[in-house]
């Protein structure tokens, strides 16, 4: 029996949403495992955009051991540690170029510079989650959930005039402008009924905005990305979705700007 894309969608999102729904029963080392995997699978399709993928296996193993330890940065309690992790994966990269270097002068930095690319793009941004608590997690992943499901509809049903036609053809002004509400009305809701009582509505509102704005840049930014790679989807690991990367590119940039924010302006108890 075939499935339309559509219902292969909706199929897909309800498989992917007991992972994290998994990971916030439990937390603790449910919680770190169910990231590092999630961040090594994504992190190795990132790799393997980048053509030739047979040049970077030495890239996508260390990329793998990066990823365990930075999430093991949480067990530490030293802010210093994520910071000594990305410095040594520099010199380990920079040192694999220099090894190829020694053997043929034409060797390219290119690849040592994608694996850190990859390294910051994704893997850092999610050990974020660690140091999130349950109410903290689920406004993050709402806020990409709404972002990316309201501005698909708004977007198939109304969406005419395109944003910016030459990065993302199918996304419209109207799709963004629903995207926009659903995500600001989520954030507000979520946030006046479990939030901190003497946050102010109108913070709840510019938080939503903020995190709306960063879910669609991040959006664009992969398209941008895949566009210039000349590919469709990042993976096809996920039916009617493409690859991981495709799913959680707002994602990864709602969880640092959530984060920004929450240091200087927290919001839950």
């Amino acid at each position: 029996m075939d499935i339309s894309p559509h219902k292969q969608r909706i199929a897909t999102s309800a498989v992917l949403a007991t992972l994290p729904a998994l990971a916030l029963i439990f937390q603790g080392w449910v919680l770190f495992a169910v990231l590092a995997l999630f961040s090594v699978l994504t992190l190795w399709e990132f790799y393997s955009m980048f053509r030739p993928v047979q040049s970077m296996t030495a890239f996508k193993s260390l990329g793998a051991a990066c990823t365990f330890l930075l999430m093991g940065a949480y067990t530490t309690g030293d802010a210093r540690y994520p910071g000594v992790i990305l410095a040594l994966a520099f010199w380990a990269s920079s040192m694999v170029f220099l090894l190829r270097y020694n053997k043929d002068v034409t060797a390219s930095y290119r690849h040592a510079a994608v694996f850190l690319a990859g390294l910051f793009y994704i893997p850092l941004n999610f050990h974020f989650f660690l140091y999130f608590d349950r109410l903290e997690i689920l406004l993050v992943l709402g806020a990409a959930v709404l972002s990316d499901t309201a501005a698909f509809y708004a977007g198939s049903l109304f969406g005419k005039r395109k944003i910016w036609p030459r990065i993302s053809p199918k996304k419209s002004w109207a799709g963004s402008i629903g995207g926009m509400t659903a995500c600001t009305v989520g954030t507000m809701a979520w946030g006046l009924f479990l939030g901190l009582p003497e946050v102010a509505w109108w913070k709840w509102l510019l938080l939503g905005m903020a995190l709306n704005v960063a879910a669609q840049m991040g959006d664009f930014f992969e398209s941008a990305l895949k566009r210039s790679l000349d590919i469709k989807d990042s993976g096809t690991i996920l039916p009617g979705h493409g690859g991981l990367l495709d799913r959680v590119d707002s994602l990864l940039l709602v969880i640092p700007c959530y984060g920004l924010i929450s240091m200087f302006q927290p919001f839950f108890p």
